[in-house]
């Protein structure tokens, strides 16, 4: 249902448990310039709260949807960490094991011998993307 949230509309769904989130993400619109956003929450497997709001363009003349698409930069950092920590403490994964044992195809230009934890820390020595990206293509431009 959509909700009034001054001057960006907040569209999707968010059960009544959770009204402060969707307070809280239209508040970001009101009162701290927020261009456009999403927010998803899951609670024991089913979703709580679906909310997108605001425009898809500094200019605002796309508006946000339910399935923009957004650059989100370094946000998986942490999920990406919790995730290969449950991972080495399932003993599924090891911190000090080449990143090739699990993903053979790594190993290309050299990578070999990267450990899984290198690649946690920004030791691994990867390179930025350089060059035009495709078109399309989420930047922070």
């Amino acid at each position: 249902m959509p909700a009034d949230a001054g001057a960006a509309r907040v569209e999707g769904r968010c059960d009544a448990r959770f009204a402060p989130v969707r307070e809280a993400f239209a508040q970001g619109f009101r009162e701290r310039g927020e261009v456009g956003a999403a927010v998803a929450v899951t609670v024991d497997g089913r979703p709580v709260v679906d909310l997108w709001g605001g425009h898809a363009d500094a200019a605002g003349t796309r508006p946000f949807a339910a399935h923009t698409l957004v650059c989100m930069m370094s946000v998986a950092k942490a999920v990406t960490a919790t995730c290969v920590a449950m991972l080495v403490d399932r003993g599924r994964l090891e911190w000090d094991a080449p990143v090739a044992r699990y993903w053979p195809e790594f190993a290309q230009a050299g990578k070999g011998d990267i450990p899984v934890r290198y690649c946690l820390d920004h030791r691994a020595g990867l390179p930025v993307v350089e060059g035009p990206l495709p078109a399309g293509a989420p930047t922070t431009r």
